[in-house]
């Protein structure tokens, strides 16, 4: 048995969870409503406060998708009571970022400006110069976002300059000079 895919699914009071034929699985939250369609062999049960998966055998397809089916649920959940956020950092001489209405305007060293527009689901705020805060319900599209934005200047291994998670560590190199000794 799946370890992840056997746990039950919270539903906390102010979440409502429909499933319609063949597993469409709605999830309406305070911040919004995400809807999903899984795989069909997957049995989804909501009794009460409490969302369970199960699959129908120990087949190795069925295995995979127990655990996978499960954790997207979780994020639905997750995602219209509290909301996903992924937050860049952007390091470098004369970079900084802006938001400009629903814009993100960021000057990354090139001889142009960049500018990134918000989308549907999507929240892009710039609380300083150098930093950026991405947030939504949906997890996926958040950390799709996040790396297109990051993308744009990714950061490099000798300064360390560019876009780069928060969390991110950059392997270092050490360059010309440390070769020659």
């Amino acid at each position: 048995m799946s370890r992840i895919g056997k746990m039950p699914i919270a539903i906390p009071a102010g979440v409502e969870v429909t499933i319609k034929d063949v597993n469409e699985v709605t999830v309406k939250g305070p911040k919004g409503t995400l809807t999903r369609t899984c795989h069909p062999d997957m049995i989804i049960k909501v009794e009460g406060a409490v969302m369970t998966v199960e699959r129908p055998d120990d087949e190795k397809e069925h295995r995979s998708l127990h655990g996978l089916t499960r954790t997207l649920l979780h994020n639905m959940v997750v995602g219209v009571t509290e909301g996903f956020k992924k937050e860049l950092d952007v390091n470098g001489v004369g970079y900084r970022v802006a938001k400009q209405g629903k814009q993100l305007v960021m000057n990354l060293g090139y001889s142009h400006q960049v500018f990134v527009d918000e989308i549907d689901g999507i929240t892009i705020d710039a609380p300083t110069p150098n930093k950026i805060v991405i947030s939504g319900i949906d997890k996926q599209t958040v950390g799709q976002f996040a790396a297109e934005v990051r993308g744009k200047r990714p950061p490099e291994p000798y300064k360390g300059k560019g876009i780069k998670y928060t969390d991110e560590v950059i392997r270092r190199k050490e360059g010309k000079t440390g070769a020659k000794k």
